[in-house]
């Protein structure tokens, strides 16, 4: 299969096949991602994407999972992602389930029956980079989304019955919007009430705009339990109906898998004890974090 530069996934999707279908990201403008910098945006041609689904097809069943590569290949039109999809559906049956990186550009440009005519094409999950909830963040990320089209985002994909899954960064306010970040954002969070979210933690990397604003002193990252207790306020008031939250990407000082509301209080308390006891052998050491 012919991917090409650095290839990103989500942690649920370690198994999966991995079909590049565009490269890089639209978008791109993000202050603390250098995912996609090496990487002028494009779809990649039909004829490669077939090939490498025949590829896959001739190595065999080896996951009933799917991810389409980079970093918003449902930025595409429908035209081009019917047949891919349905290239999947007929060379790879064992594929039980088809995800991607989505937005709020790419869900809004959508309409619910084009949403729901990718559903029954194969399309099973949409993981959505929310980051924070506070515009005031959204805005100096560069983020390009409002609070709004979150909440129209979710709502588009609840109504199409594809599976939505949220991503949220830890410290990205900076010291000085760390509360109100987390706050805000347990406040969207409610309102977008997804079936998952991952949690993961703000890592400047060089060569990133975020990386300059440190530098400037524009940005000051939390520390580990200041970023842990932004945890605690999703966790705590962020109110959701069956949503499987988890902290299990390698950037995390603290793995957790749970079902939000279940565990509410088990996690809560096990928060609690390590930020009371703020003993730097209770977290993930530094050399086992990654991007």
């Amino acid at each position: 299969m012919a991917l090409e530069g650095r290839i990103f996934r989500p942690p649920s999707e370690a198994r999966s096949v991995l079909l590049q279908v565009t490269l890089g990201c639209s978008h791109n403008e993000c202050v603390y991602c250098d995912m996609y910098r090496d990487k002028q945006f494009r779809p990649k041609p039909l004829a490669t994407i077939l090939e490498d689904i025949a590829d896959a097809r001739d190595l065999g069943p080896r996951s009933n999972k799917l991810f389409l590569c980079d970093g918003d290949a449902l930025i595409l039109p429908n035209r081009k992602l019917l047949p891919i999809l349905e290239a999947i559906r007929s060379e790879l049956p064992w594929i039980e389930r088809v995800g991607t990186y989505g937005d709020t550009r790419s869900v809004t440009r959508k309409t619910i029956a084009e949403l729901t005519e990718l559903r029954e094409a194969g399309l099973g999950i949409v993981y959505h980079g929310v980051e924070t909830g506070d515009e005031a963040v959204m805005h100096s990320i560069t983020k390009g989304g409002t609070r709004a089209e979150c909440i129209d985002t979710a709502q588009r994909l609840r109504a199409a019955g594809i599976d939505h899954s949220v991503i949220l960064l830890l410290g990205i306010g900076s010291v000085e919007r760390s509360q109100a970040h987390a706050e805000a954002t347990a406040s969207l969070l409610t309102e977008m009430d997804p079936p998952y979210c991952g949690v993961l933690t703000t890592t400047v990397v060089p060569g990133t705009p975020l990386a300059e604003l440190e530098a400037n002193g524009a940005f000051t990252l939390p520390g580990p339990f200041e970023m842990l207790a932004e945890l605690r306020v999703l966790i705590a008031e962020a109110s959701l109906t069956g949503c499987r939250f988890s902290t299990n990407h390698a950037s995390n000082y603290l793995p957790i898998r749970s079902i939000l509301p279940r565990d509410r209080e088990a996690i809560l308390d096990a928060l609690d004890r390590v930020l009371e006891a703020r003993d730097p052998a209770l977290l993930k050491p530094e050399f086992l974090r990654g991007l």
